[in-house]
């Protein structure tokens, strides 16, 4: 009979996606001593304070809260330790100083929302769609002093299908990487890991941060970059770009669900044609019909909705 470890963990996650790891924990009864979580930050349009996702759901259950703003500070370290882990396990947190990653006796690990070593850092997620990726999955992996390069101990792969958006992509990889931190923890548990070193890749894919200028459409790209661009943010951040309706300024607007149609056509990249009914955006290659999208200071809405209130010039172009 294989003899368990005692484990003791410690566990570093803020947003909705780590949720889910810390919870299956739970369920499978393994002793979570502290959770590691953002500051409350304020957000909306009250700019109230408001707790992390993982905050929330650590409140509901009872778990020792720690919520440091200098993981580096004498006191967070001394808390830290004061938990006596001998497992980390890190799930969409920030960089660990080594101090913090070296602590525990059987190590720091964590899930990244990809197939290491591709689509290394902030937003694999978005990236693999926003590239035209047709599969990815999860990897977990041991801590080092980069950024998601240390040893792999796991990885889970799925596909990607031609509609995805990175919402669904965001579910699906949440539930699938939450089984693999406890496929891990019970091989740490264990004591039968074994781990590989990330292959040296040339063509590797960067998950960079997402910003404004990167999440912006260029309507002068193919069809297929427009369309899994958009996708690729929503819902969330959104892709944006620029309406052009004959007024002084130009209308911020953010588009969400969309379909593409290719076919061949004489019109401008960005040219707006609308109906009663349909609105669709030329770019080369086809028209991408927009299914949702959101005007400045409006909440999102269904085409439908939005053609019965809003008047589109005949000479309206998406910039």
């Amino acid at each position: 009979m294989t003899t368990k470890r005692d484990l003791r963990i410690v566990f570093m996650g803020t947003p909705d996606f780590a949720v889910a790891t810390l919870k299956a924990l739970l369920d499978h009864n393994y002793n979570v001593v502290g959770v590691i979580t953002a500051p409350d930050r304020n957000a909306g349009r009250g700019q109230k304070l408001r707790a992390s996702a993982v905050k929330e759901f650590a409140i509901e259950q009872n778990l020792n809260i720690l919520q440091p703003k200098n993981l580096k500070a004498e006191s967070f370290i001394e808390e830290l330790k004061a938990l006596n882990a001998n497992l980390q396990i890190i799930v969409a947190f920030r960089m660990l100083p080594k101090v913090v990653w070296q602590m525990p006796k059987y190590g720091t690990f964590n899930l990244h929302a990809s197939l290491l070593p591709q689509y290394r850092g902030a937003a694999p997620i978005h990236w693999a769609i926003i590239n035209g990726e047709t599969k990815t999955g999860v990897t977990t992996f041991f801590i080092d002093e980069k950024i998601d390069t240390g040893a792999i101990i796991l990885s889970k792969e799925t596909s990607i299908g031609n509609e995805t958006t990175v919402g669904e992509l965001h579910d699906e990889l949440m539930t699938i990487g939450s089984n693999l931190v406890i496929t891990t923890v019970k091989q740490i548990e264990t004591d039968s890991v074994t781990t590989e070193i990330q292959p040296q890749t040339k063509d590797l894919k960067t998950a960079y941060k997402l910003n404004r200028d990167n999440c912006k459409i260029d309507w002068s790209e193919p069809i297929d970059n427009i369309y899994n661009k958009i996708r690729g943010l929503n819902p969330f951040p959104a892709a944006w770009c620029y309406l052009d309706n004959g007024e002084k300024d130009l209308l911020n607007i953010k588009i969400y669900g969309i379909e593409k149609f290719e076919e061949n056509h004489n019109l401008e990249d960005g040219q707006l044609v609308s109906t009663k009914e349909e609105l669709k955006i030329a770019c080369k290659g086809g028209y991408i019909k927009i299914i949702e999208m959101q005007l400045p200071g409006k909440r999102k809405m269904d085409v439908k909705s939005l053609l019965n209130g809003f008047n589109f010039l005949k000479t309206a172009k998406l910039l």
